[in-house]
């Protein structure tokens, strides 16, 4: 019996905190800020629900229970792209807010919820997968056969929507 589980609807706001135990963890690359914000919050765990409800949806989470919530997750997403030589489907698994609580760690945790979310993937046909690995994450990704990809990364940001 595996240690990871596949996540519900009501399991959104553990999920959120989870997030937040993540990007606080990376904090340190950011420049400090007076007080967290927090407004984001309810709207992630919004979506979350509503994705999560969906079975055959494009995202999924896995998760460890512990007494009175979640001791650790990992998220992802299928995208959907026209396809390549290299991706013949257009299909890619993009896993992100891998996390596990502090008081929780070096228990098999993250190990547990990102291989059953690459079960899930492989369940529904993508035969690849990306991440952003934090340092202290790559090694749990290279054991899983992550590599190191020459893509550079860019990105735009709208101003407030």
């Amino acid at each position: 019996m595996s240690l990871a589980r596949r996540a519900r609807p009501d399991d959104a706001e553990e999920l959120v905190r989870l997030r937040t135990v993540m990007l606080d963890s990376t904090a340190h690359r950011r420049p400090p800020v007076a007080a967290p914000d927090t407004s984001w919050q309810p709207a992630a765990a919004d979506v979350l629900r509503s994705r999560l409800a969906d079975p055959d949806g494009s995202l999924a989470a896995f998760v460890v229970d512990r007494p009175g919530g979640l001791a650790a997750c990992a998220v992802g997403t299928i995208e959907y792209r026209l396809g390549s030589p290299g991706n013949p489907t257009g299909t890619t698994g993009y896993v992100f807010s891998v996390a596990t609580d502090p008081d929780r760690r070096r228990r098999g945790h993250s190990r547990a919820c990102v291989e059953g979310l690459l079960g899930w993937f492989r369940e529904r046909g993508v035969s690849r997968v990306d991440l952003r690995a934090s340092e202290e994450g790559e090694p749990l990704y290279a054991s899983l056969g992550f590599v190191r990809t020459p893509d550079p990364a860019m990105r735009l940001t709208f101003g407030d929507l």
